[in-house]
């Protein structure tokens, strides 16, 4: 992946912190639910479509996103959690080189093949 990309995706991970910061939780949450949105690829267990699925619904941004904004218009802490959690755990991803999944296989990415 592209050193511009990945320098994109660190800058959203800061991101991700920042807003961390914002909450009224202590950094051991942060730690302890970081790889918490992985559950997302038991849906591989099933088939590769229901794991790209499973796996894209807990990394996509956007849905991170939606989330973070649904706490902060309901003034909903874990709601906000949720959110900056996705988020954040996402862009890591993306810095490791781990895009959304297609149905193929698990190593079949929009950021391109894992392992190649």
């Amino acid at each position: 992946m592209k050193l511009s990309l990945k320098l994109e995706e660190l800058a959203m991970f800061l991101l991700g912190l920042l807003a961390f910061n914002q909450l009224e939780y202590s950094w051991w949450w942060f730690i302890g639910l970081f790889f918490a949105p992985d559950i997302g690829a038991l849906g591989y267990l099933i088939n590769n479509r229901t794991g790209a699925f499973t796996y894209n619904l807990f990394h996509h941004k956007a849905i991170a996103i939606g989330i973070w904004f649904t706490g902060l218009y309901l003034t909903n802490p874990p709601l906000q959690l949720i959110g900056v959690i996705l988020f954040s755990h996402s862009a890591f991803d993306r810095i490791l080189g781990y895009g959304l999944k297609y149905e193929q296989g698990f190593k079949f990415t929009h950021l391109g093949e894992i392992g190649k």
